[in-house]
């Protein structure tokens, strides 16, 4: 019954239909099945529908409404409003023009350099430090072509292999502004901090190295081999983006890494006398910035500016927020019907399940908060850590993403660069093929 809905969730899903209400139309169907098992005798422990803690409404047919409002309350308090204040600051500093200055002064170092795939190499670290402060993948890449993306071609780089570099600079998605990791720290039972510094740091060091390496050699390789058809302009696919990159101070580039400071700084690693969560630090951040644009701006004006803020912490719950609820029903209706006490996976398995789904569908998020509610008990069953199976399924995700010809970093860039989305994946495949490898094998190692 579970791989038939499983199976039916999928098919919907590449018809494009909206993932949050194909999660919970399976989930439903799947709780709804162990009901009917239940009243079989086909579950020994009966149908578990409702989340430990919540009280039942007295009627089975409500309690399944009861299972998705509990879990939206829970996660709209918890990690719901960690991501929305996140999304909600990263899209104010896009705003006032502070992301766009930060990220011209991480590139201006590399105008110094004349290796044209050195600096590609160089570029993709770059950028993934700022994918530590602009956590969006399309905003970031949209920075990176105003600023890095000219440099790199006037240096002897084709048009697709500095789009190559760009599109890739957020595959990790890592960072306590990221939302997937966020709630990867959140379902292995730890705070966001400790999950990003004792766990995904060390091994996205070696991850980034590894896929800037790879950068060299394969851009190299298909500048050689496509010699001008890797500088054609797609006329189809190309359109013109516009940032405006002029207007903030210099020194507002300062203001979009005063979130992870505040974080690194207060926490047990360095004065845990002061403990710091991550909207607290988002909500101080967005206030200093507010003050900072009160002081060359008239108030309307930035009040109005501002309100951006919660704008998008709205759009946030509207999308991120629900697929993650719509995940977890439908991951509650998996365990429900006891499909868990059968399953045998490891993580390899999952790793290469989570991966496709990202190139078929496009999209990191639906296939992870799907499925990353389950990996505590994957966890338990295989007697491993549950982070030996969560990070590499939430590091996967990103990696995979950006080797689908439809996803929205994928298709801007394109898009800005005037090339073709499968010329771009092209170029994109065989680093983030290398880093999901090295970031299994680094996964293995540090557990």
């Amino acid at each position: 019954i579970s791989l038939l809905v499983t199976i039916m969730v999928v098919v919907i899903l590449l018809k494009k239909m909206k993932a949050q209400f194909v999660l919970f139309f399976g989930g439903l169907t799947l709780l709804i099945c162990s009901i009917a098992m239940d009243a079989f005798g086909l579950l020994p422990n009966g149908a578990q529908i409702l989340p430990k803690g919540v009280a039942s409404t007295g009627f089975i047919g409500f309690d399944l409404f009861k299972c998705i409002t509990s879990l939206m309350s829970s996660r709209t308090a918890g990690i719901g409003l960690l991501i929305m204040s996140a999304a909600g600051y990263s899209k104010y500093m896009s705003m006032i023009g502070a992301s766009a200055i930060m990220a011209d002064y991480l590139c201006r170092p590399l105008r110094i350099f004349r290796s044209p795939y050195f600096v590609l190499s160089l570029a993709y670290i770059i950028g993934a430090i700022a994918d530590l402060f602009i956590p969006s993948a399309s905003g970031l890449a949209m920075l990176l072509m105003v600023t890095i993306y000219p440099v790199l071609v006037r240096l002897g780089a084709s048009r697709l292999s500095a789009a190559a570099v760009i599109a890739t600079v957020s595959c990790l998605d890592m960072g306590p502004t990221s939302g997937a990791a966020n709630y990867a720290a959140q379902v292995a039972g730890m705070d966001t901090m400790t999950y990003f510094v004792e766990y995904q740091i060390p091994v996205g060091i070696v991850v980034t190295i590894a896929v800037a390496a790879l950068h060299f050699f394969t851009q190299r390789y298909f500048d050689a081999k496509d010699g001008d058809k890797a500088n054609e302009v797609d006329e189809a696919t190309a359109k013109q983006e516009k940032i405006d990159v002029k207007g903030a101070p210099a020194w507002y580039g300062l203001l979009p890494m005063i979130p992870l400071v505040l974080l690194i700084v207060f926490n047990r690693f360095v004065i845990d006398t002061v403990k710091l969560d991550v909207p607290t630090a988002m909500f101080i951040s967005f206030t200093v910035a507010l003050c900072c644009e009160l002081a060359r701006k008239a108030v309307k004006d930035v009040l109005n500016t501002g309100f951006e803020f919660f704008n998008m912490m709205g759009r946030q719950f509207a999308t991120v927020i629900t697929l993650i609820v719509a995940g977890e029903l439908f991951a509650k209706g998996l365990i429900a019907t006891g499909t868990i006490d059968y399953l045998i996976a490891g993580m390899i398995v999952v790793v290469s399940f989570i991966s496709i789904s990202c190139v078929v569908m496009g999209s990191g998020n639906a296939p992870f908060f799907a499925f990353a509610p389950l990996v505590p008990d994957f966890a338990q069953q295989f007697g491993v850590s549950t982070i030996l199976l969560l990070m590499p399924m939430q590091l996967s995700t990103g990696l995979a993403r950006v080797m689908s010809p439809i996803t929205a970093v994928v298709v801007a860039v394109a898009g800005c660069s005037g090339i073709s989305p499968f010329a771009l994946v092209r170029r994109t495949a065989i680093p983030m093929t290398g880093g999901l490898i090295v970031m299994v094998l680094m996964t293995i190692i540090q557990n």
